[in-house]
């Protein structure tokens, strides 16, 4: 399913300089292929920025009212506004509104539709690739409409937390249809085995269509107030101002942890064609993060990678990483579909199996103990 090596670069910031930095290549029939450094990087440099082929946010998080660019999910929510909703204080003022780089008087809505894009730029890119054909006009709020009832289908049957959504099928297929997008085309045809768009919509077209977004799906956080307190922590300011600063920050994370939980962004997935090449490690050396507060993939360094060494992500989060292997192997299997071969894995081979139900009774049993212990020790003083 791989790409001619000209396309695989062609959605990066720098086409040109990311193909001088790595490379992607067939390892085997189980791997398949592979990202590899073509010269060294260091831990913390960026290795590629690129944009996807297709996005979309997520339809709980949309409906929820975390309001995103539809072309580029870039926030459109000021960082007070984000911090005033997420945390339910209506009057909240942050400080240093400057460093929030969201441009309310740059946001434009569909003239058909009214959905919102965060420029002109966005909104004219959007019509040329899908929207000319997604845009529904004045029948957006009509539930009876196709697409309004693909949407709450889908949302009926995948709840929170989201990992996907049906209108990034929706988009690649009218982005086709639209003829903006050879390479997609190929890439779909590779995938399906027939050069035929109905292929798609067969029970086997769309299970295998469904696997590719699901297995190779890149999700997408974008937050204006993230990006704010980011500024905030790169100012240098007096002693006590910086205290009061960071007090009003910690402060306002707990009124939201109370408030909102742990849904703090305007998320969604896309689809990377040069990203998508890089295999998973359960000890990456580099991770993908969205720096700019839009839909721009930054593929960073975690540690030092030397030339011709494979570029590695995780699938897991940081948590997960730290279960055990088989704990591991149940999550890669559960939702990519394939058993995990890395350095860490094979070297836990041994292991006794344990899954993470048990881990966590494990733990609980440790918690208990470690309290008698301490009741004990508190009883013989």
């Amino acid at each position: 399913m791989a790409a001619p090596v000209d396309d695989m670069f062609s959605r990066c910031v720098d086409p040109a300089k990311a193909s001088n930095c790595v490379e992607a290549r067939f390892i085997d029939k189980v791997k398949g292929k592979g990202l590899f450094a073509k010269r060294p990087f260091k831990k913390g440099d960026t290795i590629f920025i690129e944009q996807p082929l297709v996005s979309s946010q997520f339809l709980w998080n949309a409906l929820y009212k975390y309001r995103a660019c539809e072309y580029c999910l870039r926030a459109l929510e000021t960082a007070e506004e984000n911090a005033r909703r997420l945390s339910g204080r209506a009057a909240l003022s942050l400080p240093h509104p400057e460093l929030c780089k969201v441009r309310p008087d740059r946001h434009q809505a569909c003239p058909h539709c009214q959905v919102m894009y965060c420029s002109a730029e966005c909104r004219q890119a959007a019509w040329e690739q899908h929207h000319r054909l997604l845009c529904i006009g004045s029948s957006h709020h009509d539930p009876d409409h196709p697409l309004n009832k693909l949407q709450d289908a889908w949302r009926s049957v995948h709840y929170p937390p989201e990992t996907s959504s049906i209108m990034i099928m929706a988009r690649m297929v009218a982005t086709i249809k639209q003829g903006q997008l050879s390479l997609l085309r190929n890439l779909f045809t590779t995938a399906l085995y027939e050069d035929r768009l109905s292929q798609w919509f067969t029970p086997e077209g769309f299970r295998s269509l469904f696997s590719l977004v699901g297995t190779n799906g890149q999700g997408i956080g974008t937050s204006s107030l993230s990006q704010w307190v980011h500024a905030c922590d790169a100012l240098e300011l007096p002693s006590q101002q910086r205290e009061q600063l960071d007090a009003l920050i910690d402060q306002l994370y707990k009124d939201i942890d109370k408030e909102t939980g742990d849904f703090l962004n305007c998320e969604g997935s896309g689809l990377f064609l040069l990203q998508s090449s890089c295999n998973h490690s359960c000890v990456p050396n580099a991770e993908a993060s969205f720096p700019d507060n839009n839909f721009l993939l930054h593929l960073s360094a975690l540690s030092d990678i030397s030339p011709g060494e494979e570029i590695c992500i995780s699938y897991l989060d940081g948590c997960q990483r730290e279960r055990s292997r088989h704990s591991r192997h149940k999550i890669l299997r559960e939702n990519y579909l394939f058993v995990c071969s890395c350095q860490k894995c094979m070297s836990q081979m041994d292991d006794a199996d344990m899954t993470s139900e048990e881990e966590e009774e494990e733990e609980e049993a440790e918690g208990e103990t470690e309290g008698d212990d301490m009741e004990d020790e508190m009883t013989d003083v």
